[in-house]
């Protein structure tokens, strides 16, 4: 399925990595996804309070829970598809997991679009028990999307921030290091990418910010580094993003070079 996912988007070209970063959220600088999700938990949720107060009181509070689920469906489907797209870039326990957040969701999903069908042909205390059931398999769904985050890092900055510090710190020699030859260096506690381009030097967190790949690894294109594992691509002179699937920003650093060695420092935010 994520290679299905992943040749999709392959096979539409340039629009298709276009489509595919909009769906991560890198325009937004943060996932897309939550905030999709938003909206059939808090439609779902309304209707099923409108159902509880929908008892001989009028056409008005039927007629709201029923705009509710159906905008809850629509929710649900950008948040399906802004999912799945995040969800084919993982592997091993965040894979399993968002599988059966993902298959989770689908099953509220179509329990709400049967209580919909339902609701529509008159049959509301049927409609209403789909909509009951569908609100615990979405709450279900929620908890291990929270898992996802909270446990397991997807959706989150994989790239350390250093803490801001006022004093510079030598990481290498100046002639070691290479036009167009990234080096890894420490400082810190942190590692740093080092890369000489056209004469001058920039430093990022070497860490990729999307899933922690090693951009060391990476290739040179132009002015901006390419992680080897899942593609994104950042600036050199200020790490913003410029092709996802990454959403948030690498981390640079001040450069200066004194007494033929390289320093850096935290660069304040």
């Amino acid at each position: 399925m994520q290679a299905a996912v992943g040749g999709l988007y392959r096979a539409g070209g340039e629009t298709g990595r276009v489509i595919r970063d909009a769906l991560h959220g890198t325009w937004l600088g943060h996932p897309l996804h939550p905030v999709l999700t938003d909206v059939p938990l808090g439609a779902w949720t309304a209707a099923l309070v409108l159902d509880a107060m929908d008892s001989g009181r009028g056409r008005g509070f039927s007629r709201a829970a029923d705009a509710a689920v159906g905008v809850g469906l629509a929710g649900a489907v950008g948040a399906a598809v802004t999912g799945l797209t995040d969800w084919h870039h993982t592997a091993g326990g965040a894979r399993r997991t968002g599988l059966a957040h993902g298959l989770l969701n689908t099953t509220a999903t179509l329990l709400y679009a049967g209580s919909l069908w339902l609701r529509r042909r008159g049959s509301r205390p049927a409609a209403q028990g789909l909509s009951s059931a569908g609100f615990l398999v979405a709450t279900a769904a929620a908890y291990l999307g929270g898992h996802l985050v909270y446990g397991k890092q997807i959706g989150v900055s994989r790239a350390p921030r250093p803490e801001a510090w006022n004093d510079w710190v030598a990481v290498l020699p100046e002639f070691e290091l290479h036009e167009a030859a990234p080096r890894r260096v420490q400082a810190k506690d942190t590692a740093i990418l080092l890369v000489r381009r056209a004469g001058r030097i920039h430093a990022l967190v070497e860490t990729c910010a999307h899933l922690g790949g090693p951009l060391v690894e990476g290739t040179l294109e132009g002015d901006s580094v390419r992680c080897p594992w899942h593609g994104s691509r950042f600036a050199l002179e200020d790490g913003r993003v410029l092709e996802g699937p990454s959403t948030f920003p690498q981390p640079c650093l001040d450069v200066r070079m004194r007494a033929g060695q390289i320093e850096v420092r935290a660069r304040t935010q």
